[in-house]
């Protein structure tokens, strides 16, 4: 029995000697915060549309004789377009004329009748409702030559309508009657003229932006790039031209238009592409990496890796910027390191294992 009591007491001692194990160190990817300049940008989704849209109608009724440009040609303002058979509207301004010289004709002889008929009158030959009548009678040709005068023009303008030309410079799209197609006035379009340089870029932005916006457009004009996904060139770069007077209560948002130059094309209307709004730059700002942010019950916050290879959280106050950076307002200062992956193993004063320490702020994989 003693020799049974001396095993247990044998192996209570071991246990009170034997350490708890320490928790493995927790492998994370850093980075170390960095000071710098970076730009304060907003980004979106815009939908391209011609600076200015024509849809070509005829004005007067008629078959369409001849339509002169191809589909999707350029053309240039004043270039003739559509022709209208222009014979009916000949023929009636032939007419008008014809009524313009008879009335012509009648009203100088009423003219004359009425100044022979004034010496007659002196003389008492002619009684005053004899001379006042045909006084009335040249007066009434003298109008009707006026009004076979705007008859003439009317004809003439209805005939200039035979004949149409482009208001813009610009590319026509597909034509929608062809020639021997009867037209009538402002119903059917024939054919749209696009034009294509300058182009805008309509985009959204959310309405608690407003103010910090107006307040940017007020200090300068605002550069806007237009990105195309599809396209591994250059950004096209344009100006912010358009701010809504009015906020969408629908959507939350407010509508704005870049202004573009679009020299080479490259945006087409309907097509969509991505936006960067740049607002201004701010100045020797502690700056990391989107993903070392984590959000929790008390807000934003980020792991800092500190001498002592242990993890640190911090409570931090960001602001967005541009190439999925966060600039670090309150919380972390430059130099420090801290977690950009693993942050989800982690907990306060957790032991890290440093697996790819890169300064700079970019990590690599």
């Amino acid at each position: 029995m003693c020799c049974f009591f001396l095993v247990l007491l044998a192996f209570g001692c071991a246990d009170r000697k034997e350490k708890p194990r320490p928790k493995p160190a927790v492998p994370v990817k850093v980075v170390q915060a960095v000071q710098k300049t970076v730009p304060v940008q907003l980004r979106a989704i815009g939908t391209v549309e011609p600076f200015s849209s024509v849809a070509l109608k005829a004005q007067v009724n008629g078959q369409i004789s001849r339509i002169h440009p191809a589909e999707g040609s350029e053309v240039r303002e004043g270039d003739l377009l559509v022709t209208i058979d222009p014979e009916p509207f000949q023929a009636m301004l032939r007419q008008a004329e014809a009524a313009l010289a008879k009335s012509q004709a009648q009203a100088r002889f009423a003219a004359d009748q009425v100044k022979r008929y004034a010496g007659l009158l002196k003389e008492g030959i002619v009684t005053h409702d004899q001379y006042d009548q045909l006084q009335a009678n040249a007066e009434s040709l003298a109008a009707a030559v006026a009004a076979d005068r705007a008859a003439v023009a009317n004809a003439k303008i209805q005939l200039g309508y035979c004949t149409i030309r482009s208001p813009i410079s610009g590319r026509t799209g597909t034509v929608s009657l062809h020639a021997g197609n009867l037209v009538k006035a402002n119903e059917q379009t024939i054919l749209m003229v696009n034009q294509l340089s300058p182009a805008y870029v309509t985009f959204n932005l959310p309405e608690k932006r407003l103010a910090e916006l107006r307040r940017a457009m007020a200090s300068r004009q605002l550069k806007v790039e237009a990105l195309l996904p599809q396209d591994g060139g250059v950004a096209e770069i344009g100006t912010l031209s358009f701010l809504d007077n009015t906020v969408n209560p629908a959507t939350g948002t407010i509508k704005l238009k870049g202004l573009f130059e679009n020299r080479s094309r490259r945006l087409w209307p309907g097509q969509f592409v991505d936006l960067v709004l740049t607002l201004a730059s701010r100045q020797n700002v502690v700056v990391v990496p989107g993903p070392a942010v984590q959000n929790g019950q008390q807000g934003e916050y980020v792991y800092v890796v500190t001498n002592g290879q242990q993890a640190e959280l911090r409570q931090v106050v960001t602001a967005p910027t541009g190439e999925g950076e966060l600039v670090i307002e309150q919380g972390v200062a430059a130099g420090e390191t801290v977690v950009v992956d693993g942050q989800l193993r982690l907990t306060p004063g957790a032991l890290v294992s440093i697996a790819v320490p890169v300064p700079g702020g970019k990590p690599k994989p």
